[in-house]
């Protein structure tokens, strides 16, 4: 391969075998494959290259290219691939920030997922703002549990909230305003209005939505591929299929607190170190716990989730 015409791009779309990249700003796509070596360095991962990495690729001419290495990462969200517990799948790579669409009906997502996926999140250092969706259809009960989860997750771990509605178009500027300059990662478990929220930042994009089944409420994944978009008015964002779960990637019991912001804040008071927050005397995250600084549900999460990783290790 003559050097002369390895080129350094992004990718903006994964289908199977096959790879679009651009050099983003600029966007001019070519549809890269993967040299067959590189495909060995994804052993632990179900995909060796993500949307969102730098890749080196050969340009053959024509709209096509090779990829030939993959530059260093500076952060990616990762989570167990759901049927191989031993490998992992990761979402995206290279992120500016996520937003992490919820909703609290139609479907109601389960704190226990947002926990896992902020930990994720916690974890790369990647910046999270949560979008509560279809604001406009809930009732003075959902309201009440919308309250509930500011009081856990804004004023106790100090994640930014924004009630939006994608049909409606409420705060849709905001979140514009914030994608603006960056790249952003928008997920979701399927049903919470992914796709439609995304139309509605820029309607050009025109991406499938569909119906809200009836069987358990739940969603249907409109969103085949990883992709990512242009908008209009700036920044490029990342579109992933709805997940279901969100395993963790193996932790450390003695870091996983560190993924919990609130915690995070406390763990140099305690007495001991490291401290796992459960049977250790003077421990300030459980005496915290009893004054109401770090929320129960919290912190019953926590303990659910490093019970989980001593039985998966």
């Amino acid at each position: 391969m003559n050097s002369e015409i390895i080129k350094t791009a992004i990718v903006i779309k994964h289908t199977g075998s096959r790879y679009i990249v651009s050099n983003l700003p600029e966007w001019n796509p070519t549809l890269c494959t993967l040299r067959g070596k590189l495909r060995l360095r994804g052993l632990e991962t179900t995909n060796p290259v993500a949307v969102g990495d730098m890749v080196e690729y050969y340009d053959e001419g024509d709209g096509k290219g090779v990829i030939t290495s993959i530059l260093p990462r500076r952060n990616y969200i990762i989570r167990k691939s759901t049927n191989l517990s031993r490998q992992s799948h990761i979402l995206a790579a290279n992120i500016d920030q996520v937003f992490l669409i919820i909703t609290v009906d139609y479907p109601k997502v389960k704190t226990e997922f947002i926990d896992r996926f902020l930990v994720t999140c916690e974890a790369y250092t990647i910046p999270v703002t949560i979008l509560i969706n279809k604001c406009d259809l809930y009732n003075s009960h959902h309201l009440e549990y919308i309250g509930y989860l500011r009081k856990i997750y804004q004023q106790s771990a100090g994640y930014r909230i924004i009630e939006i509605s994608a049909t409606k178009g409420d705060n849709i500027d905001k979140v514009q305003e914030l994608c603006k300059d960056r790249l952003s990662l928008f997920s979701g478990v399927s049903g919470v209005g992914k796709s439609t929220m995304i139309n509605a930042l820029d309607s050009s994009l025109n991406l499938k939505t569909a119906e809200i089944s009836d069987y358990h409420n739940q969603g249907k994944h409109t969103t085949t591929f990883y992709e990512i978009h242009p908008l209009h008015s700036g920044g490029f964002i990342i579109d992933t299929p709805g997940i279901k779960g969100f395993g963790l990637i193996e932790m450390g019991k003695e870091e996983l607190s560190h993924y919990f912001p609130e915690m995070l804040r406390l763990l140099d008071n305690c007495r001991f170190a490291p401290c796992t927050h459960t049977h250790e005397p003077e421990c300030a995250v459980k005496e915290a716990v009893e004054r109401g600084e770090v929320t129960q549900e919290r912190y019953l999460s926590y303990l659910s989730m490093l019970e989980q990783e001593e039985k998966y290790r």
